[in-house]
């Protein structure tokens, strides 16, 4: 009997994320259901859910560049701030190479494992220190790489330059609460909130991320 071909599917945005600095956690296990329990928060909307491959990667696929960039932002606020990701993103057509397995190759995995490589070398770089996140697309269409990067980048550094009670409130302002009860659980006024959230460009990254999601 012919052998039946796989074919590719339409593109999709790639997901290859892993831990850093992993192998310093004393209980790797916690560390482990830890992160598979901040997956499960952008699974929703995902091709693939977002699950562990192996050893401290993770895996998923989102129908669009933007939903998997949001997925890269929920993930780290909700790590935040003892638990430190990073992240390639691809976009391109995937094959499913065994069915039962789930197993997947193609451009779009290639793409973002070609992500993930150069975050991992370019956050060692001076100044480079707080890049977290990358995209390839090597497809001559949709989102823009160059444009993404640059805009990543800067995000990323944002976010690498807030001390914890700044991530905090990022996180619950993302959420959708409001100044006044995150300054409630914070012990602080309102005006405080405000300030730090201008200050600390928490207002910029909200409305950044905003802008991606729609990618």
């Amino acid at each position: 009997m012919a052998q039946v071909k796989r074919r590719p599917s339409a593109p999709r945005a790639t997901l290859i994320g892993d831990v850093v600095g992993s192998r310093t956690f004393a209980d790797r296990r916690a560390l482990h259901r830890r992160v598979t329990a901040a997956l499960a928060s952008v699974a929703e909307n995902a091709v693939d859910a977002p699950a562990f491959t192996v050893g401290d990667e993770f895996q998923g696929a989102y129908p669009t560049v933007g939903l998997a960039i949001d997925a890269t932002l929920t993930l780290r606020l909700t790590l935040a701030p003892h638990v430190d990701v990073r992240f390639g993103l691809g976009w391109g057509a995937v094959t499913a190479l065994d069915e039962e397995s789930g197993i997947q190759d193609g451009p779009g995995w290639w793409a973002a494992r070609a992500a993930i490589e150069w975050t991992a070398a370019t956050q060692q770089q001076p100044g480079m220190t707080h890049v977290r996140t990358a995209f390839r697309n090597d497809t001559g269409a949709g989102a823009d790489p160059r444009a993404v990067n640059a805009a990543l980048m800067c995000r990323d550094h944002l976010l690498g330059s807030l001390d914890e009670r700044s991530l905090r409130i990022l996180a619950g302002m993302r959420a959708g609460r409001t100044k006044k009860e995150l300054a409630m659980e914070e012990g602080i006024s309102a005006s405080a909130v405000s300030q730090r959230a201008g200050r600390s460009g928490l207002d910029l990254l909200l409305a950044v991320a905003t802008e991606l999601r729609e990618l």
